[in-house]
């Protein structure tokens, strides 16, 4: 049964949220791409796992390391967009990409919070799992969809643009991707409360920035590229 409330704890959260971005899509995407890419982003946390664990054994800094996690975590996430979710024959208006973006990272944002709190549940501590569960749902989960989401920001403004322009708007997005989610891994070094607590009042404000951004992107037109 602790193994069970663990998965629950991991999987709900992201779920509720990928339930909540899916509604600013009046043109939803195909049910099957939506689980392709929430289960691909979930199996690509072994991958990321690996690539951390060699980063720790080069004993880099603390600081270094958890910039070095993020871009590893995001570059992840950005192969399987890329591989998977861009050709895909429904990526044909502006917000796909963002949507695409969303459901990879609350798909690995399921299974890395799952491993998070699976430790506290299996020893018997439920408390401490629900307080993980909690933090993760609230923290570590927005800042996996907020970073990744800049890639489908960027892609989408430029959709109607040329192969150059939309190369450009994935490197751009990408990287800042990755220094949105290395400032806040690096917030949360120490765990001092109120680090902690800025870190997370901000990357809440940036889901508020996030919803307005989605206004945006439904905006553009072909014209306007």
């Amino acid at each position: 049964m602790n193994l069970l409330y663990a998965i629950l704890m991991g999987i709900l959260p992201p779920l509720a949220w990928l339930a909540f971005w899916l509604r600013e899509d009046s043109n939803p995407e195909p049910k099957s791409l939506i689980a392709s890419l929430f289960f691909a982003g979930a199996i690509s946390v072994s991958v990321a796992l690996f690539g951390e664990k060699l980063i720790t054994y080069m004993a880099y800094s603390q600081n270094i390391q958890y910039m070095l996690w993020a871009g590893i975590e995001e570059v992840i996430k950005f192969i399987i967009l890329i591989t998977i979710a861009l050709n895909a024959k429904t990526n044909d208006e502006p917000i796909d990409a963002m949507m695409y973006c969303i459901t990879i990272a609350l798909g690995f944002a399921a299974l890395e919070n799952t491993l998070f709190v699976m430790g506290p549940f299996a020893s018997g501590n439920i408390v401490a799992g629900l307080i993980a569960g909690n933090m993760r749902a609230i923290g570590a989960t927005l800042v996996h969809t907020v970073s990744t989401a800049c890639i489908g920001f960027a892609y989408g403004y430029v959709f109607y643009g040329n192969r150059f322009s939309k190369a450009i708007a994935l490197l751009v997005g990408l990287t800042a991707s990755i220094a949105i989610h290395a400032v806040f891994n690096i917030s949360v070094v120490g765990g001092d409360p109120t680090n902690t607590l800025k870190a997370f009042a901000w990357i809440w404000g940036a889901v508020v920035i996030m919803i307005v951004l989605f206004e945006e992107i439904k905006l553009v037109r072909p014209k306007e590229i």
